[in-house]
C-alpha cells in the first residue's frame, strides 16, 4: 500500500518536497521538454533539507521536475553533484531525448555557489543504467565517512524506449519464447536490480550500511502497450486505479526493528520527506528559507515496527485531463493544450477527486473513460494479464462516482457507490480541505525552441 502518482514528474515532485502535487502544480501531469514550468523555487527539496543538516548530497539519474532555467536544475536545488538527465525519456545509448533528439546527459556540481555544467558527449554508446550505477558506486567509495550522505539514485529503467544490451538479453533469457520487446524489458529490470545490488555491496564494503536506510520505490505502475504488468491490479501508468498508483517499494536497513515482512499499512511517497526530516532533527523554522506546509507524515514507526501512521492519502484532485486515461500519449496531449485558468472553470472540473481512506477508495468526477481488465478475462490464467500484445484491456465508459472496498476487492471490479452512499458522502466531504491547497497552474504551452549543437539547455534566466 505504498502510493505514488500515476506519472513520473508528479511522483518525483512529491518525493522531493513531501507535498502533494496539488500544492506544487504537478497535479496537471508530466512536464514536456519545452514547457516553461517546474518545481517552484520557493519549494524546499529533500536535498536542500538534508544538506542544511550537514549531509553531502548526490543526485544520479532522472530529474524531470523542471529545467527551463538554471535555477531549477538539480545542482541549484540542493544537490552538491548531479549526474544524469534534466528531462524525461531518452535513448539509453545516445542519451538524446525521444521526442527532441537533444543530448541531455549532464555532469554537474556546485562550488562556492557557482554551477558547473558539463555535457558528457564522450559517453555516447554507454548504457545509461550502467552509467548511473557506476557513478553511484563511485560516490560511495569516495565519500568521507565523517559526514552523512544522501544519494538520490533515479534510474530511467525500465522507462521507454525499451533498450538493453543484446548480449545481456541473450544471456538472461536465451530460451524465452516471449516477444523481443518483453525480453528486452525483462533485461532492463534485471540490470537495474543488479545495479541496486552493486550499490548495496559498495555500502557494505565501506562499512556504511550499518547506519544506512535504503528505500526503493517505483514512480508509477507499468504503462499499457508496453511489456510490463501490474497484475493483479487494474489500470496502469496514467490511471488512478491501483495499478497506476500503488507502487512496488521496499526498505532495507539494519536500523529496522522489524524486518523480513510485508508491510500493508498505508503510505504515500510524500511521507519520506517527513520521515527523513524527523530522523535528522531538522528544525524548518530555524532556517532562512521558509518551508512550505508538507503533507507527508513520519512513517518510521510504521516501517520499522508495523504501527500504522496514516489512514488517508489523496491520490489527486481536479485533473480531468488524466482521470483514468491509461494511454500516456493522450494524457500528455490533453494536458499540453487544455486551457487552465485561475478560477474553477469548466476546463478544471473541480468535482474530480481520487482518494483512499482506510480500505475505501473513491474516484469521482465528470464523464471519463476507464481502461482495465476486460470482463471476459476476469477468470483467465495469469498469463492472460501479462499484456503480451498490449491488447488484453478494453475501453469502458464511466461517469459519476466509483467506490471500491480494497480490503475485499483490490482489483477494483465492484463499484459500491450506490450500495454505500454514506461512505461516498463522507469521502466527498474531504474534497474541500484539499481544494484550498490547489496551486493555480498557468496555460500549458510547448515552446518551439532550437538548441545550439542539438544540446538541451535551460532557456530562461532569473525566473521562478
Amino acid at each position: 500500500n505504498h502510493y505514488v502518482m500515476p506519472i513520473c514528474s508528479a511522483s518525483r515532485a512529491a518525493l522531493l518536497t513531501g507535498r502533494y502535487p496539488i500544492r506544487t502544480g504537478f497535479w496537471a501531469g508530466n512536464l514536456n521538454p519545452t514547457e516553461k514550468f517546474g518545481l517552484g523555487l520557493d519549494e524546499t527539496t529533500m536535498a536542500e533539507m538534508l544538506r542544511r543538516n550537514g549531509y553531502v548530497t548526490h543526485g544520479v539519474g532522472k530529474w524531470h521536475v523542471g529545467a527551463y532555467s538554471w535555477e531549477h536544475t538539480p545542482a541549484k536545488r540542493g544537490f552538491d553533484t548531479f549526474f544524469g538527465l534534466y528531462l524525461g525519456a531518452q535513448d539509453y545509448w545516445t542519451h538524446t531525448g525521444m521526442s527532441t533528439g537533444w543530448l541531455d546527459l549532464r555532469d554537474d556540481s556546485l562550488l562556492d555557489g557557482v554551477l558547473r555544467d558539463t555535457v558528457r558527449h564522450d559517453l555516447n554508446g554507454s548504457y545509461s543504467t550502467n552509467l548511473f550505477t557506476d557513478r553511484s558506486v563511485e560516490m560511495i567509495r569516495k565519500h568521507d565517512k565523517s559526514n552523512p550522505m544522501f544519494l538520490y539514485l533515479a534510474y530511467t529503467a525500465p522507462h521507454i524506449p525499451e533498450e538493453a544490451p543484446e548480449d545481456k538479453i541473450n544471456f538472461f533469457y536465451p530460451q524465452s519464447s516471449s516477444r523481443v520487446t518483453r525480453k528486452t524489458y525483462a533485461t532492463m529490470v534485471t540490470m537495474m536490480d543488479a545495479g541496486v545490488g552493486k550499490v548495496l555491496a559498495a555500502l557494505e564494503d565501506r562499512g556504511m550500511m550499518e547506519n544506512t536506510i535504503l528505500v526503493f520505490t517505483s514512480d508509477n505502475g507499468a504503462r499499457f502497450l508496453s511489456s510490463g504488468s501490474n497484475y493483479p491490479l487494474r489500470g496502469g501508468k496514467g490511471s488512478f486505479f491501483e495499478g497506476g498508483v500503488r507502487a512496488l517499494a521496499f526498505v532495507n536497513s539494519p536500523l529496522l526493528h522489524k524486518a523480513g515482512y510485508i508491510n500493508r499499512n498505508i503510505h504515500h511517497v510524500v511521507d519520506w520527506y517527513a520521515t527523513f526530516q524527523k530522523m535528522v532533527g531538522d528544525k524548518p523554522r530555524s532556517h532562512n528559507k521558509a518551508q512550505l506546509p508538507i503533507d507527508g507524515v513520519d512513517i518510521w514507526r510504521s516501517i520499522s515496527k508495523g504501527i500504522s501512521c496514516r489512514e488517508e492519502v489523496l491520490l489527486n484532485l481536479r485533473d480531468p485531463a488524466m482521470i483514468l486515461d491509461s494511454t500516456e500519449t493522450a494524457a500528455n496531449f490533453i494536458r499540453s493544450y487544455i486551457e487552465i485558468v485561475e478560477h474553477f472553470g469548466e476546463h478544471n472540473n473541480p468535482d474530480f477527486m481520487a482518494l483512499r481512506w482506510k480500505n475505501w477508495k473513491i474516484i469521482a468526477g465528470g464523464a471519463f473513460e476507464v481502461r482495465g481488465w476486460s470482463t471476459s478475462n476476469l477468470k483467465t490464467p495469469y498469463k492472460r494479464f501479462i499484456s503480451e500484445d498490449g491488447r488484453t484491456h478494453v475501453w469502458n465508459g464511466a461517469s459519476g462516482t466509483l467506490l471500491f472496498d480494497l480490503a475485499s476487492d483490490e482489483r477494483e471490479e465492484n463499484n459500491l457507490a450506490e450500495q454505500r452512499p454514506d461512505i461516498v458522502e463522507k469521502l466527498l466531504k474531504k474534497k474541500n480541505k484539499h481544494l484550498r491547497n490547489m496551486k493555480v497552474v498557468p496555460l500549458k504551452v510547448r515552446y518551439h525552441l532550437e538548441m545550439k549543437d542539438n544540446i538541451f539547455m535551460p532557456w530562461c534566466d532569473g525566473e521562478k
